[in-house]
């Protein structure tokens, strides 16, 4: 029934409609996605207003526009309340013919936009914004490779705009890291697959220059919507909003990361304020980097932080170091996005604050549905491993233990990062006991320890789906 709604609701953009919109169609404008990517959520537009001055546009596919409160495909979207990337398949909270087509935006065809306007030093300084209804159309998709190439070569398409984008973003990065931003920069597992699903090779995903770019403007879009709504004189009591928001760390869990990383020779601040100690977290993340131990130490850092959801209730975004945060920038995939863009455009025409405990729940409602989202798409990667180790069964390979458990060690392996357990009876040199302190295994007789961080080598015995 969903996607019969979907089916007739018309793509063509009305003369009308175009009137009451700022029109962006004439100015440079482009995408950049994954290669593999068909929902458009988000374009980039710049022109140049006077010299050290731009005009950068973030512009947001328009799905409120074509999806109505309350209408079945409304009902649907809130339920799911996200896309599901699996390894293989996405399940997305809209139907295709709105994600992929109507509201995606596609080069070189009129698109509905919701758009924060910025004119922006190449300093990253915000001299103004502007929350506005346009319309575009894009000049052209690039991949997250072709936009890195142009950042690389200093060559190719529009490679003013894309050099100019870049050095805004760096600069606009620059500045959160030194409000207190944390940098958790870590790659992803990803698998070249065949038409049939099979896994045939594991490669790493790495966010280098293209992505950030991408990433600070989203942020930057995000941040200004929020604070547009959130930051009011004190006198006011600001209209109910979504925000996204992320605490401190847990002090407990700073405790044990303390004394965790300590085995390893580094240090962190467990007190003190906010800054100080996102300030020295970014710090044992750059020791980090390179070395061995490094994905450990990231994976038991991240333990230690808090989740972000979402909430009615402003506590500004710990990770970001942002007072104001909320999420615009995804409304193809993400039910806040969508609730974000109806309640901007409510307050925008004056409309009167909605009831905090219906958003409230929503937002509930969404973090919860997130979450599962995030343990199906970890567990679509963990079962493609298992089903790519089955084919390299009695291989060697080098890893590292990467837990240690009463009943043995999980190790992942330098080379593709599937982890896989050792049982403790398999280890029948010895009767190991579990240090749960240190986290290690220690030998009784010959005091042989095997400890989170080791570097192991292992064989792979069997591969159970």
């Amino acid at each position: 029934a969903v996607e019969t709604a979907a089916d007739k609701i018309p793509a063509e953009i009305s003369a009308e409609e175009i009137a009451k919109r700022e029109d962006f169609r004439k100015v440079t404008t482009f995408t950049i996605d994954p290669k593999d990517a068909k929902d458009f959520d988000d374009a980039l537009s710049i022109r140049k207003l006077k010299d050290g001055l731009w005009e950068v546009g973030v512009h947001i596919a328009d799905v409120t526009h074509y999806v109505k409160e309350g209408s079945i495909i409304d009902k649907e979207a809130e339920k799911r309340a996200t896309s599901v990337y699996l390894v293989d398949r996405t399940i997305p909270m809209l139907p295709e013919r709105l994600c992929n087509f109507i509201c995606s935006l596609r080069p070189n065809e009129e698109k509905l936009a919701f758009s924060v306007i910025f004119d922006i030093t190449e300093k990253g300084e915000v001299r103004d914004s502007r929350i506005v209804h346009t319309v575009i159309n894009s000049d052209r998709r690039f991949t997250y490779e072709e936009a890195q190439q142009i950042i690389e070569t200093k060559e190719g398409d529009f490679k003013e705009e894309v050099l100019t984008l870049d050095t805004i973003a760096k600069a606009l990065r620059e500045k959160r890291f030194s409000a207190g931003a944390i940098n958790f920069d870590r790659y992803e597992v990803k698998f070249e697959i065949d038409e049939k699903g099979k896994p045939i090779s594991v490669y790493f995903k790495e966010s280098k220059d293209a992505n950030k770019l991408v990433e600070e403007f989203m942020l930057l879009a995000n941040k200004t919507v929020a604070e547009k709504i959130g930051c009011v004189p004190k006198n006011k009591k600001a209209k109910v909003l979504p925000y996204r928001i992320h605490d401190l760390p847990d002090p407990e869990k700073l405790e044990n990361l303390s004394q965790f990383i300590a085995r390893f020779g580094y240090k962190v601040r467990t007190s003190g304020t906010k800054t100080d100690i996102s300030k020295s977290i970014n710090h044992l993340l750059d020791d980090i980097h390179g070395k061995k131990e490094e994905n450990l130490i990231e994976t038991v850092s991240i333990r230690a932080m808090q989740k972000a959801r979402y909430s009615t209730h402003n506590i500004g975004h710990y990770g970001l170091a942002f007072e104001y945060y909320t999420h615009f920038t995804s409304p193809i995939r993400r039910f806040p996005d969508m609730m974000v863009h109806r309640l901007v455009t409510k307050y925008m025409d004056g409309g009167r604050s909605v009831s905090e405990a219906k958003y409230e729940d929503l937002c509930d409602h969404s973090s919860n549905m997130e979450q599962i989202a995030a343990i199906a798409e970890r567990a679509s990667i963990k079962y493609k491993q298992v089903e790519f180790m089955s084919e390299r069964l009695g291989q060697i390979y080098d890893g590292v233990i990467s837990g240690v458990t009463e009943w043995g060690l999980y190790v992942e392996l330098n080379e593709n990062k599937c982890e896989g357990l050792v049982p403790v009876r398999d280890l029948d040199d010895d009767y190991y006991e579990f240090d749960e302190k240190n986290y290690c295994l220690r030998g009784r007789r010959k005091n042989k320890i095997f400890s989170l961080g080791d570097a192991i080598t292992v064989r792979v015995a069997r591969a159970n789906l």
